[in-house]
């Protein structure tokens, strides 16, 4: 008797284990706790690099502030803009 009690007993961990680790990869709330994501970023807008272009003159033709414009842009490297790059000049 005692065999089958500890026999359901793993049984019935591996799988609430199991519901965990599939809640999680597929970014579901459990027993109502929620994880929030980070808001991803939407690009309405985008101009293409042309020779001599710099993040700031960009900026300021579009009327945005450098830090709008590094918010829209993230992980871009401003010191390293190749002609035809696509970059964000509107989004949300």
């Amino acid at each position: 008797m005692a065999k089958i009690s500890a026999n359901f007993l793993n049984f019935a961990l591996m799988l609430s284990s199991l519901l965990l680790i599939i809640t999680i990869a597929e970014s579901r709330s459990i027993f109502g706790f929620h994880i929030n994501a980070t808001p991803t970023l939407t690009c309405d807008s985008v101009v293409g690099v042309k020779s001599g272009d710099t993040c700031f003159a960009i900026a300021q033709t579009y009327n945005l502030t450098t830090t709008a414009f590094d918010a829209i842009n993230p992980n871009l490297n401003c010191t390293a803009l190749f002609i035809g790059q696509w970059l964000c000049i509107n989004g949300s």
